[in-house]
This record gives C-alpha cells, structure tokens and sequence, in this order.
C-alpha cells in the first residue's frame, strides 16, 4: 500500500466513521424527548435498536481506527487540520450525540437570564422550558460551572428561546475552543521539540473531541483553548510582563468556564520564571501570572452578579457511580467483600476521599519537581530566541519557524521536570483521581500531552477506549458493567499506581536529554 492510499483511506474512513455516528445521532441521539429508564439492552430492543448500536459501534471504530493509523505522524500540519476538519463536518449538523449536557446549559442559561442563582437552585425551580430533555440528576442540582461559562450561556437563551438554535450557538462556541487549540498547540509543539502535525493529529483528531466536545458541545472545548493559550502567550513573550498578566488572565477566564483549569496555573507560574527557581523570583514573575488568573476570575464573577456560590458549586458533580472512576471502582470492589459474607460496606466514599488526598499530594510532589526545569529552561526565557543548554529553539518536524525559547526534547526519560509537560502530568492525574469520569474528561490533558511528549501510547489507548463508553443517547455503558468493571479497572489502579512509582523513582536518575536537531519545515506547511 502506497503512502498517499494509506493516508487517503485513513482520511476517509475517518470520515464515512463521522457519517455514520451522525445518522446514528438522527436515529437515536441525545434527542429532545427523554425516554426514562432507558438501558442498552432497552436500547438494542428498541425501534431501529439494532441499526443504532451498529452505526455507532461501526462508526467509532471507523473513526477510533483511523486515528490510530496515523498516531505516530502525519505528513503535515495541513494534512491534519483538513482531515479533522472533515471529520468534523457530518457532526456539525446532526443531533447532540454522547451527552444531554447541552440541555443542561441552556437551562441554567435561562435560569440565570431569569434572574435567579443557579448556584443556589437547580433548573427546575424556574421552570426551564426545556427541563424534561435534561437528566434528572441535574434538574435539581446547582451548576457546576464557572461565572463565566452561565454568563454566556444566560446571553444565548436571552437572545433566543428557539432550543435549535441554542443548540446551534453551544455547537459554535465549542468550534471556537476547538479553532483555538488549533491555533496555539503548534506554538507548544514546537516548543518541546514535538511535530506540530503529529501534535494536532492527536490532540484534535481524537474521536472524543468529535464525539463529545464538538458533537455534544461540551464547555471543556473552550476551557481547553483557553489554556492553551495561556501557555502560548507565556512562551511566545517571556519576560514580558503584559505576556504574563495576559497569561494569567486566560488561565483565569478559563477557571471562569470549568473550575478544573485551576491545576495548571501553578504549573504556568513556573514556566514564567526568566532564570533559576528562586522564592522571590516566583513571587515576582509567577506572582503576576497567579494575580492575572485572580483578577480574571474576580473579575468575571462580579460581572456575573451571582456572587462566589460558583466555588461551593463545583463538588456538585459527584453524584454518578461509575467504575469508570479509578477511585470510585476501588470503593466499589471493596464493598463487594463484605457481600460475599452477607454483610454490607460502603467504601466508596472513603475511596474517593482517598483519592483526592492522593491527588492533592500528587501535584504538590509534581511542582517541586517541575523546579529544575524552571533552572535550565528559564535562562533561555530571559532572552528571546537564545536556546537553553540541552536545547536549541530550532524548529522540529511540522514547524515553518522556530519559536523563541529552548525547545525541550520531547522524548526525554525525565518526565515532570518540564513544567509544561508536569501540567500535562497534572490534568492527567486530575483525571485518574477524581470522583467522578465522563469520556470528555480525557480531553482536558489531551492537548497538552500531544504537546509535550511522544511517549504517550498508554494514553492514546484510553482515549480510543473510552471513545465506545457512552451509547449515542447518552448511557454510559459502566453504570451497566459494574462487575466486573469495577474489579478490573481495581486491578489496572494496582499496576498503574507501580508504574508511577517507578517511573518516580527512575525519572531522576535519567540522563540528560540530547539537544533537539534543526529540521526543515514539513512538506505541506508552508
């Protein structure tokens, strides 16, 4: 098979995979009407029952497999962008598929635009007009989300009250997080040694962000532009103290949308140090980034005029049991136990306490580590363009222009020293320790680690499973298979939770990372 039918037929079959999700959305979708009690087997058995199934499982794994094809490089950046621009098409204009969240919003948009607090009631103390298209777990819950994200969407219900084109404006705002990653991950690639194709190959061709953040319109989309600018904007202009501010204010704006994006300001800090990590140097410089992201989210909340509530609203999304959550399927097998005895034990709770505990650790560890690299990458930032020992700034595969900087081998055996690949490390660990998993959540690391390193096979293997846990209506396949799910994802935290360790212990002892060789542009990107 030549070069050019290998890449034609990934292009395509990406895209006859995206055809048929979106008829499986027209079919059996996260439609308006919300049929109660719904289960796969419900959904197999039901009108055109097994045509759905069959296009959403053909047609992911269409999707899923072509992707994967191409992981380890693309021709060009172009190539990438057209082929997930393609792919993109046919799910740009069919039903919300994987989720009702979109529902979600344009309630709590029309809760807000109402004049109520929806950090204080749910949607149904309006009424929403549209409160039986939405879950029930979140008729009755705050929003979750930041001030930011409710204003924008109390502006869209306030200019129509037409849910097709509500839909239709989520859809939009989600493309534009998604135009926005577009735009700043080749400036990240670039500047840790990764190709720029190969970075958004992976970061935006990824059926999840077809599926979920585009298709479901999901408000990750813009959180994750947003954050991806930020870092872009702090290693396009370093030293600067506009660039800085400017940093910490879409770090900010991103909090504003999804509380989550708060991982990584302490991460942005470091990469703002011009030299080596001293205290008063980060109070300094990563001082103004921190005091950008404060201002920002201090900001928007008070144009929002709904108070602080937002902060105590973001552990209302803990209410699903899935063991789809490392945590949680640990609480889970261990209350299984006490059943075969004929007792009964709730560790699910405690499980998930234990995680966040893990986590909060976790990330502490993981910025004391991220210093050295503050060390040798710093010194490049205090001057523009002048490499770094150990880089070059020169430009890699899939670059048209170097970027000012060190590049940082992206292959390196020391992992977490960089505090762009930590934060990166840190959304991942966000992910794998918290209470609560929805497949869209894979998302918020996905940019980053396609940014940051090659050595991410294990991770594109989750991601490509987790691209068939939820049915095209929404149901999520591990609230159906918790045993075994449950016991199997215990046994996968187990030797998980060994590898970290001795990637921990071995990282420091790697050698030194090998300068970046210079490379021409890609073909294609010019």
């Amino acid at each position: 098979m030549s070069g050019v039918s290998r890449l034609t037929i990934i292009r395509y079959a990406g895209f006859v995979g995206a055809v048929l999700l979106a008829v499986a959305a027209y079919l059996g979708g996260a439609l308006v009407e919300l049929e109660i009690g719904v289960t796969p087997l419900k959904i197999l058995r039901g009108e055109h029952g097994p045509l759905i199934v069959g296009l959403w499982l053909v047609g992911t794994a269409l999707m899923t497999g072509a992707w994967w094809s191409a992981r380890d490089g693309v021709p060009s950046t172009r190539w990438a962008l057209v082929t997930t621009g393609l792919w993109l098409l046919p799910l740009l204009f069919a039903p919300p598929l994987a989720s009702r969240d979109v529902y979600a919003y344009a309630c709590q948009g029309a809760t807000y635009a109402a004049g109520f607090n929806p950090y204080e009631q749910g949607v149904s103390a309006l009424p929403c007009p549209w409160l039986d298209s939405i879950s029930r777990i979140w008729r009755d819950t705050p929003a979750p989300y930041g001030p930011l994200f409710v204003l924008i969407a109390g502006g869209v219900v306030a200019a129509t009250d037409n849910l097709t084109t509500i839909i239709a404006t989520f859809r939009v705002i989600a493309v534009l997080g998604v135009g926005l990653t577009a735009a700043t991950l080749p400036v990240l690639a670039r500047r840790c040694g990764v190709s720029a194709g190969r970075a958004l190959w992976i970061g935006l061709a990824c059926p999840l962000v077809a599926i979920h953040l585009v298709s479901g319109a999901h408000n990750d989309s813009l959180m994750i532009g947003l954050v991806l600018a930020g870092f872009a904007l702090l290693v396009t202009r370093p030293g600067r103290a506009w660039a800085m501010v400017g940093a910490g204010a879409l770090l900010g704006l991103a909090v504003a949308i999804k509380a989550t994006a708060g991982v990584v300001v302490p991460f942005a800090a470091l990469l703002a140090l011009p030299a080596a990590f001293r205290w008063r140097d980060l109070v300094r410089y990563g001082g103004v980034v921190v005091a950008g992201a404060l201002g920002a989210m201090v900001a928007v909340t008070l144009v929002a005029g709904r108070g602080f509530g937002w902060i105590a609203g973001l552990s209302s999304s803990g209410d699903t049991v899935q063991w789809s959550s490392p945590p949680t399927a640990v609480g889970q097998t261990v209350s299984y136990v006490p059943r075969i005895f004929g007792g009964h034990f709730d560790a699910i709770p405690g499980a998930r306490l234990a995680g966040m505990l893990v986590l909060l650790v976790f990330l502490i560890a993981l910025w004391w580590r991220a210093r050295p690299a503050a060390v040798a990458d710093g010194a490049s930032r205090g001057a523009a363009g002048a490499p770094a020992p150990g880089g070059t700034g020169a430009a890699v595969p899939g670059d048209a222009t170097p970027t000012g900087g060190a590049a940082v081998p992206a292959a390196s055996g020391d992992l977490g020293r960089d505090p762009l690949t930590a934060a990166a490390i840190a959304l991942v660990a966000t992910v794998a320790l918290s209470p609560v998993f929805h497949p869209w959540y894979l998302t918020w690391p996905l940019a980053l680690v396609a940014a940051t390193t090659t050595r991410l096979r294990w991770f594109l293997g989750v991601c490509a499973v987790a691209c068939f846990l939820v049915m095209p209506d929404g149901t999520g396949l591990p609230r159906y298979t918790k045993f075994p799910g449950a016991p199997l994802m215990t046994i996968l935290v187990v030797l998980a939770g060994i590898q970290v360790w001795r990637w921990w212990r071995a990282a420091p002892r790697a050698a030194a990372p090998a300068p970046v060789p210079a490379h021409g542009p890609e073909a294609g990107d010019r």
